[in-house]
């Protein structure tokens, strides 16, 4: 039985993960980060990818999957209150939200290129997201067609991954992207 809490140790190497890519992360920074040694870290986790796909299977159930649950339930303004909720956390300069999201960033960096594993749980990411802003476009405009629902959501998710990505290097563009949904989803059609 280990003696430290698991997800104590995956929150704190999120965080390292996050800031510096899988890549660049250090198994020193890692021991430092989690206040495990290297021996600890292996046998919990295996290696440092166990670690970080750990902290990504993490990631999307107590992050993205929180944030996503609401839509498509029914609230024509849950999308909306989706999309605040991130641009609230980008003004606030909360340290995890101006690094964007942890999902795209590993999509978009030279792991994702190499490993089918990362680009296959960033593709899952996508269309789980997608599939959600779809259902609440569709409860915030029942007045359009399928295929219009269809394409707002495209657009929406879109601007979504647009801003999300946008944050780690241009926090104002993030904001002004994700401030576009709002209008985007009253104007279209």
């Amino acid at each position: 039985m280990p003696s430290f809490e698991r997800s104590a140790v995956v929150d704190a190497a999120r965080d390292v993960f996050w800031r510096r890519g899988y890549a660049e992360a250090g198994i020193v920074e890692l021991e430092e980060a989690t206040g495990l040694t290297r021996s600890s870290l292996y046998n919990a986790f295996g290696s440092k990818r166990g670690l970080f796909d750990a902290v990504l299977s993490a990631y999307l159930d107590d992050v993205v999957r929180t944030r996503l649950r609401p839509l498509g339930g029914g609230d024509p303004g849950a999308l909306e209150a989706y999309v605040d909720e991130m641009r609230s956390a980008i003004e606030s300069d909360a340290p995890r939200a101006r690094l964007g999201c942890l999902l795209l960033n590993a999509g978009s960096s030279s792991l994702a290129s190499d490993d089918a594993e990362v680009r296959t749980l960033v593709s899952d990411y996508a269309a789980e997201m997608r599939a959600a802003i779809r259902a609440a476009v569709a409860d915030r405009r029942p007045d359009l067609t399928p295929d219009a629902v269809d394409a707002l959501a495209a657009v929406c998710a879109s601007l979504v991954v647009a801003g999300l990505t946008l944050a780690r290097a241009d926090r104002d563009a993030a904001l002004s992207t994700l401030a576009s949904v709002a209008p985007t989803l009253e104007s279209w059609g």
